[in-house]
């Protein structure tokens, strides 16, 4: 899961960027306004988390120029103006959730899950499919209870793939939501995960499109999500 903190506080945006990563998310940070609403315009993330005092161009025109364009990234309100009308404003503008400073990092990490689960049409952090059991809260994948082991990478694919259940993902789309920008990017890196993750959970969980991508296969008859 891939996210984007626009934020131009570094005693903030550090500390949020250092717990999202210990729960899984691949983060990146921007703290200017004018770059944070480019970035979101071009790129995919999983969900935005906005500062509205930005610096250069505020965050409720960057909300509002995204959704103008067509941007459905859910994006979490993170400001210090609790007013209800200010809210309200921000709700209308787009917003899928609002949170006032100061707060806790807890909560946020509990919130963009949500808001991610919600864009997706799941209603819990537990995801089933092919007898195993993926917990995002946990993250853990485990089979009749027992823990299946997965190195972080592995789960975060699997669970982006889980996220978006019957669409097929390019390996491209994969490598930007696993990776941030300043790491280095193996190309071959996605067809190793993908082939670690068949020999642990079975060859037909992990489908390929040749020349499209991956994805797994649409809920079956009798699965639960």
């Amino acid at each position: 899961m891939r996210v984007l903190i626009a934020e131009d506080d570094d005693r903030i945006a550090g500390p949020l960027r250092v717990t999202l990563e210990s729960a899984g998310f691949v983060v990146e940070t921007e703290r200017d306004g004018e770059i944070g609403w480019y970035r979101g315009d071009t790129e995919t993330f999983d969900t935005i988390i906005l500062d509205l005092g930005l610096p250069t161009l505020d965050g409720l025109t960057v909300l509002k120029r995204w959704r103008s364009a067509g941007r459905t990234s859910p994006v979490l309100v993170l400001t210090a103006r609790g007013r209800w009308e200010e809210k309200v404003e921000a709700i209308e503008a787009g917003a899928d959730d609002y949170v006032v400073k100061p707060f806790r990092m807890e909560e946020v990490v509990a919130r963009v899950r949500a808001i991610i689960r919600r864009a997706n049409g799941l209603a819990s952090s537990r995801i089933d499919f092919s007898g195993y059991v993926l917990d995002a809260r946990q993250m853990q994948v485990t089979r009749d209870g027992v823990p299946v082991e997965l190195t972080p990478l592995e789960f975060r694919l699997l669970a982006q793939l889980l996220h978006q259940r019957g669409k097929v993902i390019s390996q491209l789309e994969l490598t930007e939501q696993l990776y941030r920008q300043d790491t280095d990017r193996d190309p071959n890196s996605i067809e190793q995960l993908v082939g670690r993750l068949r020999r642990r959970l079975g060859t037909d969980v992990i489908q390929t499109r040749r020349g499209f991508g991956y994805f797994v296969p649409a809920e079956a008859p009798g699965e639960a999500t």
